[in-house]
């Protein structure tokens, strides 16, 4: 086994069949922290967003803080009920994309494709740029590096992804579960503590915030207004993640939509109780929070913050302060947030190469999105996301503030059209439904997919309003060359599909075969070449070389003659040197001179077992190819002749147990491996 071999299992772990692929479906248990992290994480910043946007005209405006918390809960609630009537109705885990595609036509399917694509990039830069914020306020060495930082989280959690769903589910399971335990535990007992009117104050507590200019008191009642609804649609981020058990049913065992209905209720209760019970902590501490870009508006005692003022996070100042007699506690909640928000990405490789493999599937994406790896993952699609979300976090610098407000555009795109294509799939089928209790099902699952619609167009609008000319301009560019690409590709392959179609001139033989097999000296590539071109039986066949060098060719012929070769040797003289335009013209010509023939090119390649021999031969071989692949009527076979270090592969792929009996193949008796056996060959 090769180094990059050993490399890769030590990765990926090893290969699994295609059989396998039920021992890769997650239980609820596995199945909550998969899906549900990214919803779960955003407690740790959908709060801080609220108050920073709220800040903006003084900790007076945070009395409304609770009230918008509620707003976004009541929206999140309406959401989560909707998807629950997407996974019983569509369980092949298309999602947003399948309903909209079947009940609203294919481009508003792509256009819910093209949204859900940009908010999963989005997702991994915010959550891992959020991560890597929480690392460099507890590391000090990293500050500054953030955004290099966040890059190697992204490379790791693709690793760990690319070795499975199950065994990465599992991986994230015991800090997900951490996390829900450390928030739940810590506002439960600030709870406890606020109704026994001992809760202490945050370390912010004690500075003094002014309004941003244009806010404050002289602030009127439509700029309030406006000022509510950016705050909400900030909070709003708190939904992202909900829509992605929708499209990850497949992954769960079966019953696999009653267990993703039920993983998607516990989500939506989950997230609900935490982030209202932070909000509501957070202003009863004495919360003050603001843009870190405006410091400025932060005075201690009347004096301005010094120069390296850190602010913490809301969660991290509630923990300091309700666990100031117990720092274990402390140091728990701040570490499992922190990791949390880099798990919280993994959702996101989660959903995303699902999706890309039913785009594939459709035609709207490269094929190579479908495609399973080793370990049964779709590991294209989980290396261009990461790829993407690398190029954002190095693009903002790992500036989750900057980043948010790209979010959730995409989200709430998808979540309309999603609806939307919900209601009419419950009318098309009451039309043909006769059962009476069936029918009522499914006028309130109608109703409940139309209350989600109301909500989600509400939220679409203002975030459109207050979030475009900050950057949410960005994510709907995204979004259009998402679409224009995907329907390009679909274009191309249903072009190509109708060019390849078969018809009956594709029957037709051709009347003539020309036969030419490339001669670079007489050596036993060169014979085998000869014999197999032989074997075909070709109308005509002929030896062509190319003549660079008199004496060469000379001593070619001589030894041509002698050896008594019954197939004639055209020599194309070639004063320039070159290879191989001599030999493309040649065969042009003789596909001119017969139209409806066919011109063979017999190409001998030495077949070699060390990839540094490879740059060595065959380089020739591999431009003419290229060459000829654009010449019509012209067929281009490789002869292969193994050199002896072509063995070295033979004897690698025995030892990994890849090598199978001929008889055994092709009575489909292959053995199967236990974990720890291997198949050797008899």
């Amino acid at each position: 086994m090769s180094i990059g071999d050993v490399s890769k299992r030590v990765l990926l772990g090893r290969k699994l069949r295609s059989s396998q692929l039920g021992e890769t479906l997650l239980p609820k248990r596995i199945a909550l922290p998969v899906f549900a992290s990214d919803a779960l994480s955003s407690v740790a910043y959908a709060p801080d967003e609220i108050f920073i946007m709220l800040s903006l005209a003084g900790a007076s405006a945070y009395v409304w803080s609770w009230k918008i918390g509620i707003a976004v809960a009541v929206v999140m609630t309406a959401v989560v009920a909707s998807y629950r009537q997407t996974v019983h109705a569509y369980p092949s885990g298309g999602g947003d994309y399948e309903v909209a595609t079947v009940n609203l036509g294919s481009k508003a399917g792509t256009t819910v494709a093209s949204a859900l694509l940009v908010d999963y990039v989005l997702t991994v830069a915010v959550s891992i740029s959020s991560g890597a914020q929480y690392a460099a306020s507890a590391v000090g060495p990293l500050n500054g590096h953030e955004a290099n930082f966040a890059t190697a989280l992204v490379i790791v959690l693709a690793a760990l992804n690319l070795r499975g769903i199950r065994e990465s589910g599992t991986f994230f399971a015991i800090p997900t579960y951490l996390f829900m335990v450390a928030i739940l535990g810590m506002c439960g007992y600030g709870l406890v503590e606020l109704a026994q009117g001992t809760l202490p104050q945050v370390e912010s507590a004690r500075l003094d915030m002014e309004a941003a200019p244009g806010y404050g008191d002289s602030m009127t009642t439509f700029a309030l207004i406006f000022l509510l609804a950016r705050a909400f649609s900030s909070g709003c981020a708190a939904l992202t993640g909900v829509e992605a058990i929708s499209n990850g049913v497949p992954a769960f065992r079966r019953p696999k939509s009653k267990n993703a209905a039920t993983t998607l209720l516990l989500l939506g209760m989950i997230a609900i109780s935490m982030m209202l019970s932070v909000i509501v902590l957070a202003k009863q501490m004495g919360l003050q929070f603001v843009d870190p870009s405006d410091f400025d508006r932060l005075t201690l005692n009347g004096e301005p913050l010094p120069a390296n003022y850190d602010q913490h996070t809301a969660i991290s100042q509630i923990a300091d302060a309700i666990f100031a007699d117990f720092r274990p506690g402390f140091y728990l909640v701040v570490t499992v947030t922190g990791v949390i928000l880099v798990l919280a990405a993994n959702t996101a490789f989660n959903g995303f190469p699902v999706l890309g493999s039913i785009l594939a599937k459709d035609g709207y994406a490269p094929r190579a999105l479908g495609s399973r790896g080793d370990r049964l993952a779709y590991s294209n699609g989980i290396l261009f996301l990461a790829i993407m979300a690398i190029i954002l976090i190095q693009v903002f610098n790992a500036e989750p503030t900057r980043l948010i407000q790209l979010y959730i555009v995409g989200v709430f795109v998808s979540f309309n059209l999603s609806q939307l294509g919900m209601i009419r799939h419950w009318t098309r089928h009451l039309k043909t439904e006769r059962d009476a209790g069936e029918r009522r099902r499914m006028y309130r699952s109608r109703t409940i997919n139309a209350v989600g619609l109301s909500f989600t167009a509400v939220v679409l609008v203002i975030v459109l309003i207050t979030k475009f000319f900050a950057g949410a301009w960005i994510t709907i560019l995204a979004m259009v060359v998402f679409y224009l690409i995907m329907r390009g590709i679909h274009g191309h392959y249903e072009s190509v599909n109708e060019e390849l179609e078969a018809d009956d001139e594709d029957k037709m033989m051709p009347s003539r075969v020309h036969a030419i097999v490339l001669v670079s000296k007489l050596h036993k590539p060169t014979l085998r070449a000869l014999a197999f071109a032989k074997a075909t039986r070709p109308n005509v066949l002929e030896g062509v070389y190319v003549s660079v060098d008199a004496e060469a060719t000379n001593r070619l012929l001589e030894e041509w003659d002698e050896r008594n070769i019954d197939v004639p040797l055209k020599v194309l003289h070639s004063p320039y040197r070159e290879l191989v335009r001599p030999i493309v013209d040649y065969a042009l010509e003789i596909r001119k001179a017969n139209p409806r023939g066919v011109v063979a090119v017999y190409i001998p390649e030495y077949v070699v077992g060390r990839w540094w021999e490879q740059l060595l031969h065959n380089q020739t071989a591999l431009r003419l190819k290229g060459r000829l692949l654009f010449a019509p009527g012209v067929m281009v076979t490789s002869v292969p002749y193994q050199l002896r270090s072509s063995e070295l592969v033979r004897e690698r792929e025995e030892r990994e147990g890849a090598w199978v009996r001929p008889t055994e193949l092709r009575m489909g008796n292959v053995p199967t491996r236990s974990k720890n056996d291997r198949q050797i060959p008899q």
